[in-house]
Formats: structure tokens, sequence, C-alpha cells
């Protein structure tokens, strides 16, 4: 069974991290976070890598650079590799909405296209998951010098957006805006929260969303449940449920300015496969490409597939001539 041996979160000082594989009985080490300070707050990001195209890989919804353990140290062979938090996220700062920061995809884009000026120092290619991909795509269109393509797992499909309320199931149609009237009262947003917060809580929502069960660990649900704990972490996830509003995919892509491709795990219950097909009509959609049987997070279930992927894609696309 896998374990963390320091865990990353923001109330524990940056150490050195070792992940046992027990699949392939090697050790992945990853030395000290590093910090940026954006907009004044503390932002963490983890870097690898010394030469090559510059990487950056942007996590979804509750999840932390440490989502992409399982590919930094592949890509990092051949590019230089930056996952950072995003702010609300992992163990980056967790300001309470209004003090200066909005959580929505707007301002998840611009930390994106900063951290790139600031940090990576050049364009880059954008890697994202379900939300992340969002977050890159908003990057990438309205800052097109920062990125050279961008590679959407699993994107979100924001199906609970107010635009596409009326598609939906009736169900569905009124009783997200009910759930989320519920969770603005104080009280009950953060019983709620205290609810989900749980590692048997947390496991049942990883095996909704993984289609491989060995793939949802010990350390994969100590990933997500640490930031749980941090001041102002509920605030964060309260006012991203409320969040109904902000760009979609079909609204970025025809503007994106730079090569896509998408990969697509085919059993992922939320992110229906078929849907996401159709994001493949636009005309920056270089690819699509399906994963057989696998759920919502690609890169952390089946590394052994995204990784040959991103590789060649990334690579293929530094050596073409312009």
């Amino acid at each position: 069974m896998p374990r963390i041996y320091l865990w990353g979160s923001s109330q524990i000082p940056n150490f050195i991290f070792k992940i046992q594989n027990p699949m392939t009985q090697s050790t992945q080490t990853f030395t000290s976070t590093y910090t940026w300070i954006w907009q004044g707050f503390p932002i963490c990001y983890q870097m690898q890598g010394n030469s090559g195209p510059a990487v950056v890989l942007v996590h979804g919804f509750g999840a932390s650079w440490w989502h992409w353990r399982k590919n930094i140290p592949v890509l990092a062979a051949s590019c230089r590799v930056y996952a950072l938090d995003l702010i609300g996220f992992g163990a980056s700062a967790k300001p309470l909405p209004g003090e200066k920061i909005t959580y929505s995809l707007e301002t998840w884009g611009q930390q994106v296209a900063d951290f790139c000026r600031e940090v990576v120092g050049e364009a880059a290619f954008l890697v994202g998951n379900s939300i992340g991909c969002i977050a890159i795509l908003q990057a990438a269109t309205t800052n097109p010098d920062i990125v050279l393509g961008t590679a959407l797992l699993n994107c979100s499909l924001r199906l609970l957006h107010d635009r596409k309320r009326p598609t939906l199931p009736w169900t569905k149609r009124f009783g997200a805006p009910l759930m989320q009237r519920l969770l603005s009262i104080q009280a009950v947003g953060q019983f709620f929260f205290s609810q989900l917060a749980k590692p048997q809580t947390v496991r049942k929502i990883l095996l909704q969303a993984y289609a491989n069960p060995q793939t949802v660990t010990d350390e994969l649900v100590d990933i997500l449940m640490a930031p749980t704990s941090d001041p102002g972490a509920v605030e964060v996830f309260l006012a991203f449920t409320s969040y109904s509003s902000g760009p979609l995919p079909e609204d970025l892509l025809p503007v994106l300015s730079c090569p896509a491709i998408i990969l697509w795990g085919t059993a992922d219950p939320w992110e229906p496969v078929e849907l996401g097909r159709e994001l493949a009509n636009f005309p920056s959609v270089q690819k699509f490409i399906p994963l057989e049987g696998v759920g919502h997070c690609p890169q952390d279930e089946a590394p052994e597939l995204v990784n040959p992927i991103l590789q060649d894609w990334i690579l293929g696309f530094s050596s073409a001539p312009n």
C-alpha cells in the first residue's frame, strides 16, 4: 500500500517528499516545493527537469499538484515541468472569498498566465484535468503569447452551468439551484463540508470517478484530504459550489489560437465521452484520443497511457519546423 512519507499541506514546511509505488517497487522523490507570491498570496508549485520545452500542469477541483505525481518525473526526463496549486487549493493560499480574490475560472486562468510569465519565463505547453482544462483554456485565449499548445484531460463540460441547465433532466435542473441555496446558509454549508471531508466519503467519491478501484489508494485519499483542514478550505469549496457562470469549453475553443489535443477516459461518470467528442469539432483541436475503460482523472489512473501521449505530442510539436 503506497504511502506519502511527508505531506505537502500548507501547514507543514517544505521538505523532501517520497512516494513508493508498489506496482514497480520504485520510489519517486520530490524535492521541496517552491513558493511564488501572486497578488500578495503564496502559491505552491513543484518543478522538475533541466532542459526541453516548458510544460505547466494544472489540476482539477479539490486537487493539487500532487495529482500529477505519476506524470512529473516521466515528463521531466525531456521537459522542464511545472505543476502549481491553484489559489484556494492544495498548499496554496486560501483567502476568504471577497478578500481580493474571486474564485472563478477567470481568476485561475489569469493565475496560470501570470505563472508562465513570472515563473516559467516563456511560453509553455499547458496540460489540465477537469476544471483545470477550463483554466488553461482561459489563460490561453486571453494571453495567447504564453502558450504553445494545450492538452485537455477529461475537460469539465460544466453541465450545471446556468446556460446548460435548461437541457438537464428536471431533477438536476431544479435540484442543483436548491442545493446551492442550501449550501449558502453558513451552518448548512459547514456541516455539509464536514461530512464530505472524511476519508471514507472521499474514497467513495473517488471510486465513482476512477474506473479501476485499485488506483484509489490510501495515498490518493491522503492527498485530497490534507488541504481540507486548512483555514479557508470550507469557504473556497462553498464559493465554487455556488459558481454556475463563467466560460464554457465551447466558448473558448473557437477562439483558441494554439493547437489542442483532448484525452478522454471513456468510463468517466461525470463528463460523458459522447459529449466530450463534440469538442473535437473545433478547428483548434488536432486530436481526440479516447482512453478506453479509464475514468475522470486519467493522468492518475492510467499514467502508462497518458504519459507517452503527452511526451510524443509535446516533443513532436517542439521539433516540427515553424
